[in-house]
């Protein structure tokens, strides 16, 4: 069983990545988590395209295309927005509107990393109590969020789509 047993900047070390080099690749550099700048906005947005097209399936391409521009010209400049960078690129980003997780996407190739939970945990100590609205058909979303400690709080049909959302929210620890 690993155990965390300290913090490398943002990342975590773990016991057996101090043992064996290879382990390395499984739980990758540790990611620093800092402010979104303007320059990441085109990171920001091919993580948001590959993140949504695994999470998100089941949702229309026209509709995917008129909330990318949606993420690009409303959500993110009225969010707080951060991005985790490893190896000098971007590979994910949390977006805060208040104590609303508007979004929380990691690049597919970084998932498992922990990078997601490092992000979260950025928007804990930012904001404490949150809550956020996960399709009930995003798998990967849900997953995450149960295992971090999110709790159903309601559900709606998100309108646009058809799809069942569920709204969750974090308790305050």
């Amino acid at each position: 069983m690993l155990r965390r047993i300290a913090f490398r900047g943002h990342g975590l070390l773990h016991r057996a990545a101090r043992r064996n080099p290879f382990a390395r690749l499984r739980y990758g550099p540790p990611a620093t988590i800092r402010p979104c700048r303007d320059n990441d906005l085109d990171s920001v947005l091919r993580i948001w395209r590959v993140a949504n097209a695994l999470a998100h399936p089941f949702l229309d391409a026209d509709f995917l295309r008129t909330e990318q521009d949606n993420v690009r010209d409303v959500y993110l400049p009225a969010a707080e927005t951060w991005v985790a960078e490893a190896d000098g690129h971007v590979v994910g980003f949390i977006s805060l509107l208040g104590h609303q997780v508007g979004g929380l996407f990691l690049a597919p190739a970084w998932h498992g990393r922990r990078i997601g939970k490092a992000l979260m945990d950025k928007a804990v100590a930012e904001r404490g109590t949150l809550e956020l609205d996960v399709f009930a058909a995003n798998v990967i979303g849900r997953r995450f969020y149960d295992r971090y400690g999110f709790v159903d709080a309601d559900d709606y049909i998100h309108a646009p789509t058809g799809q069942r959302v569920l709204r969750l929210t974090l308790p305050a620890a």
